[in-house]
């Protein structure tokens, strides 16, 4: 499995993630940083798609995975998180760095081909994941994380937005779903949640 280093984003990449963190502070004034308080969902295996084939989350046994919901058309605040889980990153130290993965598995399989999400992503950080599948497959990943994913009837010009979660979703070296973290939280309230797994 490639290790994550802390990545060097030009171009439009590092305009997305210096917006998204202007954004991130706005937000984290509005509610407490941090882990949800509920207990998390049973989480689970499964298998997806990448642009280089299938991925399978048994594959990351050993490492931290963070896992996002979201999709490439999404207006509000897809970005914001997964730029989040950059920055934790970046609070680690090289040795974490390299045992710890970033998903996004998109919502929208109808319009996500795992080209697309390959492209997406790789505005966050060149070495995260863009998983697609079947609408059945994603949507069953969504309840077993509790991630409840709603497709919204098209607009006139056939556009259509897609309700899910905005949290990351934290899964340990063991393959079990550890904590779900608040959208608000911040990049240390994440680098600490990732350095009590490893």
């Amino acid at each position: 499995m490639s290790a994550l280093g802390a990545a060097t984003l030009p171009g439009r990449r590092t305009l997305l993630l210096t917006t998204m963190a202007a954004l991130v502070g706005a937000l984290s004034g509005c509610s407490k940083p941090g882990a949800d308080a509920a207990a998390p969902p049973a989480g689970g295996d499964f298998v997806l798609q990448t642009d280089a084939g299938p991925f399978d989350l048994k594959s990351a046994r050993g490492q931290v995975v963070l896992m996002y919901f979201g999709y490439t058309n999404c207006p509000d605040h897809c970005p914001v998180t997964p730029t989040i889980g950059v920055q934790a990153l970046r609070l680690l130290e090289p040795a974490a760095r390299a045992r710890v993965r970033l998903l996004m598995v998109s919502v929208d399989p109808a319009r996500d081909t795992p080209q697309k999400m390959k492209d997406y992503v790789a505005m966050f950080h060149p070495q995260m994941l863009g998983l697609t599948g079947t609408p059945a497959e994603v949507d069953n990943i969504g309840r077993q994380y509790g991630a409840p994913i709603q497709r919204q009837p098209p607009q006139a010009d056939g556009s259509y937005a897609v309700d899910h979660s905005a949290q990351t979703y934290l899964i340990g070296p063991d393959g079990r779903l550890k904590s779900v973290i608040a959208f608000d939280a911040t990049a240390q309230v994440v680098a600490d949640a990732i350095g009590a797994l490893l």
